[in-house]
């Protein structure tokens, strides 16, 4: 195996983030985090970009408007009712069912795009993962060559790590 694998055991938020930064410093762009809870700090210090899903909701609840607005009119127009002098075609009663269908499309559309890039394929291996992880301490994964290995763990005790593992990846 050419690359090893590195994970340094944290209590503190703060930590955490100063071993991130330091590793990035260093060069090492292989870093995974694992975290109790989301945190705003870390994912700066990581630097995952934003997630595109907000698009998959734009995108959705603009088709959702548009077979609603579709959907009423093309109804209307296809079985006109005359009642009294009101247009058959008439914004106004046709807003609920444009409402609705923007916020379904609008949902179902993120929920497909939360699957298509959560990421759930991209597993650290079992034995690099700490249970403890669910419920108070920090984890930063480095995926390194063997040569490195010294230099990682280095930064990682440098910076509080509370224990350090090693594995081949």
């Amino acid at each position: 195996m050419d690359n090893q694998g590195v994970l340094g055991i944290f209590s503190y938020v703060d930590l955490t983030v100063n071993a991130v930064r330091k590793l990035k410093d260093a060069g090492f762009k292989n870093l995974r985090v694992f975290s109790p809870v989301p945190n705003h700090e870390i994912e700066d210090a990581v630097g995952e970009p934003e997630s595109i899903v907000r698009f998959f909701t734009l995108f959705g609840a603009m088709l959702g408007t548009a077979c609603g607005i579709g959907f009423t009119v093309l109804t209307s127009s296809d079985w006109p009712i005359q009642v009294s002098a009101k247009p058959i075609v008439s914004i106004p009663p046709f807003i609920v069912i444009i409402f609705e269908l923007t916020i379904l499309m609008g949902s179902l559309s993120t929920l497909l795009g939360l699957l298509i890039n959560s990421r759930l394929r991209r597993n650290a291996p079992r034995n690099m993962y700490d249970p403890r992880f669910t419920d108070d301490k920090f984890g930063v994964m480095v995926t390194c060559g063997k040569d490195n290995v010294k230099k990682v763990e280095d930064i990682l005790n440098s910076q509080g790590a509370e224990e350090v593992k090693f594995d081949g990846v």
